[in-house]
């Protein structure tokens, strides 16, 4: 009687473990999304920011 008790133990051990485990990286997997977005974002503001300062150096060039 004690091993059957024993595997059905160690068996919702290795659950629980698991479970914690796609909790963990669930929280990290949603971190790095969010680390994404600003990231992108950030490229997209500098982007424009490139786009604004090339269009103000083309007219300065044609100006001459």
């Amino acid at each position: 009687m004690f091993w059957p008790m024993f595997a059905v133990a160690v068996g919702f051990l290795g659950i629980a473990v698991l479970s914690v485990l796609a909790v963990r990286v669930f929280v990290e997997a949603q971190r790095l999304g969010r680390q994404v977005s600003e990231s992108a974002r950030r490229i997209n503001r500098a982007a424009e920011d490139l786009e604004r300062a090339a269009v103000t150096t083309a007219r300065s060039v044609d100006a001459l």
